[in-house]
C-alpha cells in the first residue's frame, strides 16, 4: 500500500482512457483484496473529473459489490445524471475482468451561504497526547505493529480513547486522530479524495469493540458492504482531523458504524456512515 502522501498522490492520478472513462492503478501491496477505501477515493477523483469545478463534491453514497483483484488496473466508468443551476450528480461504476466491483452515486453543489449549526466536538487528548495505533498494538498484542506499519505508513494514526458505555460494559465507540504523513496538493479535490482513502480504514472497528474484538482477529470475517460521507466543511486530510466512530447497532451478520468528523479547532466537517460484515468464523 502506499508509504507516503506522495505515493497516495499517485494513486489518486487516475488515468483518462476515454470521455468520461478512467483507469487506476494499483500499489504493491500484500492485501488478498482491494482496500474499500481505495476504490472509493479513485471513484471520487473519476466523479470529479467529469464535472465543472463550479460544483463542490457534498456526499456520495456508495456499494462494495465484489472484491477487487489487486494485481490488475481498476476501470472507472463515469455517467452524468444531472447538471443544474445549483447541483450535478454523477454516477460511477467501477469494473474489473468485465464486471461491476464498486458503485458509487456522487453529488456535487455550487457554493452558497446558509443557516449553519454543527454538534459540538468531544474533548479528547491532542494528537500529541495519544498513542499510534502501532504502539498500542504493540503494547496490548493485538495484531503485528510491522505489518501495520508496512501497509498503512502513509497514514498517521492516533488513539484518542473510547465514549463511555451507558451500561458500563464495552464501548462502541473509538475515537481516532487521524492525518495523511505528509503534505499533498492543495486541490480540494485531492484532499477530499485522501479523506475518503483514510475514512475506510478502521470505521468498522466500532461495530467489534463491544465484543472485545479488532478488526483483524481471527474470529471475524471483515467486509465493507457500502461507505456513505457528507462533506459539511472544506477541510484538509493532511492535517490531523478527529474521528469519532460509534456503532449503534450489529445483527445479521453486519455492523452498522457512524462517524463525526472534527479538525482540531472543533470544526464539524464531515459525518460518515457504513454498514460492513463482520460474520462469525466459527471453528470447524
Amino acid at each position: 500500500m502506499p508509504a507516503t502522501a506522495d505515493e497516495i498522490a499517485e494513486l489518486l492520478d487516475l488515468e483518462d482512457i476515454d470521455l468520461n472513462l478512467f483507469r487506476g492503478l494499483q500499489p504493491d501491496s500484500s492485501l488478498q483484496r482491494v482496500f474499500g477505501g481505495q476504490v472509493a477515493a479513485q471513484a471520487l477523483i473519476a466523479a470529479s473529473r467529469s464535472t465543472p469545478s463550479a460544483y463542490q463534491i457534498h456526499s456520495l453514497h456508495s456499494y462494495f459489490l465484489r472484491p477487487g483483484d489487486p494485481a490488475v488496473p481498476i476501470v472507472y466508468d463515469v455517467e452524468s445524471l444531472r447538471e443544474g443551476r445549483s447541483f450535478a450528480t454523477r454516477r460511477v461504476v467501477a469494473r474489473q475482468h468485465g464486471r461491476g466491483i464498486y458503485y458509487m452515486t456522487a453529488d456535487f453543489q455550487k457554493p452558497e451561504d446558509g443557516y449553519d449549526h454543527q454538534a459540538r466536538m468531544p474533548d479528547v487528548p491532542s494528537p500529541e497526547e495519544s498513542l499510534s495505533l502501532a504502539e498500542l498494538f504493540s503494547n496490548h498484542s493485538v495484531r503485528d505493529p510491522d505489518a501495520w506499519q508496512r501497509e498503512w505508513a502513509a497514514l498517521d494514526v492516533r488513539y484518542a480513547g473510547n465514549g463511555d458505555a451507558p451500561d458500563g460494559g464495552p464501548s462502541a465507540q473509538t475515537r481516532l486522530w487521524i492525518r495523511i504523513g505528509g503534505r499533498m496538493s492543495d486541490d480540494p479535490i485531492v484532499q477530499n479524495a485522501a479523506f475518503t482513502y483514510a475514512s475506510d480504514l478502521t470505521l468498522l472497528g466500532s461495530a467489534l469493540a463491544p465484543h472485545g474484538l479488532h478488526i483483524g482477529s481471527p474470529k471475524v470475517q471483515p467486509a465493507s458492504l457500502d461507505h456513505t460521507i457528507w462533506f459539511h466543511r472544506p477541510f484538509r486530510a493532511d492535517e490531523w482531523w478527529l474521528y469519532d466512530q460509534y456503532s449503534p447497532s450489529a445483527s445479521g451478520g453486519r455492523g452498522l458504524a457512524l462517524a463525526s468528523v472534527f479538525t482540531q479547532d472543533g470544526r464539524l466537517v464531515a459525518s460518515v456512515a457504513q454498514e460492513g460484515l463482520i460474520r462469525v468464523v466459527r471453528d470447524a
